[in-house]
């Protein structure tokens, strides 16, 4: 069973010289900016307790990104907004493809899956 990783909780990776411990918060962090780099993407959706940190002046990074491990393998799953005019599936195939990318890059891990899930479409403001 997948146990949900909180900001208190740590990816261990056994070294020869002793273990590196990665929060899950960092995986979060990562896969949210790794998303938007992409072109399409206007930002990052999060549930309301995000949107009041965001609001009082505290920088989230992880906001609307959960990570999941079993056994060194994550999951991941995000909530993005996309701007109008672009091709969901594309931007979506290439936010699942960035973040895997950076994620085992950065921190060595396996990415089993990117689950993307749109949360709105940006207007363009005139």
């Amino acid at each position: 069973m997948a146990k949900e990783q909180t900001s208190r909780e740590y990816i261990t990776k056994k070294k020869e010289l002793g273990e590196v411990k990665i929060a899950s918060d960092v995986v979060a962090a990562i896969a949210a900016l790794a998303a938007t780099e992409i072109d399409g993407v206007y930002s990052m959706a999060g549930n309301i307790t995000n949107e009041l940190i965001g609001k009082l002046g505290m920088k989230n990074l992880s906001k609307g990104v959960k990570i999941l491990m079993e056994g060194g393998i994550v999951r991941v799953d995000m909530m993005v907004v996309v701007n109008y005019g672009y091709s969901i599936p594309e931007v979506s195939g290439q936010v699942q493809e960035r973040v895997s990318q950076q994620i085992e890059n950065m921190t060595g891990l396996s990415v089993s899956e990117v689950n993307v899930r749109i949360a709105g479409v940006k207007l363009e403001e005139n």
